[in-house]
This record gives structure tokens, C-alpha cells and sequence, in this order.
């Protein structure tokens, strides 16, 4: 009986040896992006789901930092709300001999998010730009009631904070903006704040209302919806990207067409976002 059990348990460790060394996984990491961190998660939990060979770990902490690592050779994947810059593309072809590659995989607008309780329901570029870089200080000056307008932003490794500042507030932003670590933190502020305005990716804009935006004074304003961002008629709209060292193979591959096929794309307006086409 002794030698039986023995017998059993040494046949077992040779089927689990055996069997574990026939299923490796094929691991893929994701890291930038925290616009893009909700989409990410969703994709790689949809496709392990359905791929239980390959384990996806996906990590957020701005679109410098998720760009750094693929420079440095720590992520496979890049996500990020703005394209790379000139220098960082400098930096990946020193190190790996490689230009990278660009995948536009999703859109999504930027919202201006107030407080509910806020009687401002439409502002210009021009207006956020002069509120952000802090020409504009009350709220009396747009329209609404005289008090002090709070300002919430991203910090400067976040690629919608570049995006905002290159294509908005066009100059510096105001020694009072607050920075937050990520959007979350800013559309909890304004929920807090009757008087905050802050800005991020249109999937995080809960408790809070979307301010309206115009081109310019002689134009319509637009919330950001997924018809106006799809159509771009909504001022602030832009592309997600993943970047990647070089042309994918294998596993990588296999991901990244089925993030781009109907079926991954689907799943961006689940999520809140918009398609790529």
C-alpha cells in the first residue's frame, strides 16, 4: 500500500514536470498611457480570456514614462495619448537601430470637466487656453458667477497634459493649476470643487458635466460624443497609439491584429472610447 502511494505520487510529479514544461506562456507587457489604462486592462483580460498561452500585464503611469521604457528596453508595448517626440525617437534609434513603430489603435477627445453646479456650459479654445495659462482667473469672466476658477491638470509625463498644452493652452500653463497623478484624481476634484474645471479623456467624465466646446467664436460648440470625435467636428480630438520597438512577430503579433480587427474594436466603445476608422 506504502509503495503504491509512493509509485502514484512519482507518476503525478512526472505528469505535472512534463506538462508545465509544454505550457510557458507567452507574456506581453503594456505600460504609459493612464488615459489608455482602462481600454488596456479590458483588451488584455477580453484576449487572455480567450488565449490562456499568453498572460498580457498592463500598467499605467503616464505616456513619458510608458515611452521611457520602451526606449529603455522594459516594456513591449508604449501606450500613449500624444505621438513620440523627435528626441525620443532619437534616443529608441541610438540604443536599438530602430525608428519604432506607431499603431493609431483608438480616438478619444479630451473633456473639460465642471462641477454640475457650474452655470458655464460652453467655452472657446481661446477661452481655455487663457484660463489654463491664467489670464482668465474668474469664473465671472466666461460667463459665470464671480468666483475664483481652481484649476486641475496632469502632470508634465502625461501625454494629454503635452497634448492640452501644445494644442490648447498654447504657452505655459498657470503657477495654480493643481497637478494630479492621473485622470481619476481630477474628476474627483471637480466632482469635490463647484468652481474647479479640469481636463481629460472623454471615458472618465462620471459625476461630473462635459463642457461644450467651440473652435472659435463664430462656431458651434460640441460635447464630446462619439459622433463629433469620430467626425472630429469636436476641437479636441486625437489618436491613441502603442508604440513599439519593431514590426511585431508571434504572440505580439497575434494581439495587436485582434486589438485592430472589429472584434478588439468593439470593445473600445464599451469602454467609453472610439474607434480607430
Amino acid at each position: 500500500m506504502k509503495t503504491k502511494k509512493i509509485t502514484v505520487a512519482a507518476i503525478l510529479l512526472v505528469v505535472m514536470t512534463v506538462g508545465f514544461s509544454f505550457t510557458a506562456l507567452d507574456k506581453i507587457t503594456v505600460k504609459g498611457s493612464d488615459t489608455m489604462v482602462i481600454l488596456s486592462q479590458k483588451w488584455a483580460e477580453v484576449y487572455m480570456q480567450k488565449h490562456p498561452g499568453t498572460t498580457i500585464q498592463v500598467t499605467g503611469g503616464g505616456s513619458g514614462v510608458g515611452i521611457s521604457a520602451l526606449i529603455n528596453g522594459s516594456t513591449d508595448i508604449a501606450n500613449s495619448s500624444r505621438p513620440m517626440k523627435a528626441s525620443e525617437v532619437a534616443k529608441l534609434k541610438a540604443k536599438f537601430s530602430t525608428l519604432g513603430v506607431e499603431i493609431p489603435c483608438a480616438k478619444d477627445g479630451i473633456s473639460i470637466y465642471l462641477n454640475k453646479s457650474n452655470g458655464v456650459n460652453e467655452l472657446t479654445l481661446k477661452q481655455l487656453g487663457q484660463i489654463y495659462s491664467g489670464k482668465i482667473t474668474n469664473w465671472k469672466q466666461v460667463g459665470g458667477v464671480d468666483a475664483n476658477i481652481k484649476l486641475y491638470g496632469r502632470e508634465s509625463s502625461s501625454g494629454t497634459f503635452v497634448y492640452f498644452k501644445d494644442n490648447v493652452v498654447k504657452s505655459d500653463f498657470a503657477p495654480s493649476c493643481q497637478s494630479l497623478p492621473g485622470t481619476a484624481a481630477i474628476v474627483n476634484a471637480v466632482k469635490k470643487d463647484k468652481f474647479g474645471i479640469g481636463y481629460g479623456g472623454a471615458a472618465y467624465a462620471e459625476g461630473v458635466k462635459d463642457c461644450k466646446v467651440k473652435k472659435d467664436d463664430k462656431s458651434p460648440a460640441y460635447a464630446p460624443t462619439a459622433e463629433t470625435i469620430k467626425n472630429r467636428t469636436y476641437p479636441i480630438s486625437r489618436y491613441l497609439y502603442m508604440y513599439l520597438r519593431n514590426r511585431p512577430t508571434g504572440a505580439m503579433k497575434a494581439y495587436i491584429d485582434w486589438i485592430l480587427s472589429a472584434e478588439g474594436q468593439k470593445i473600445i466603445t464599451e469602454v467609453g472610447y472610439f474607434p480607430v476608422k
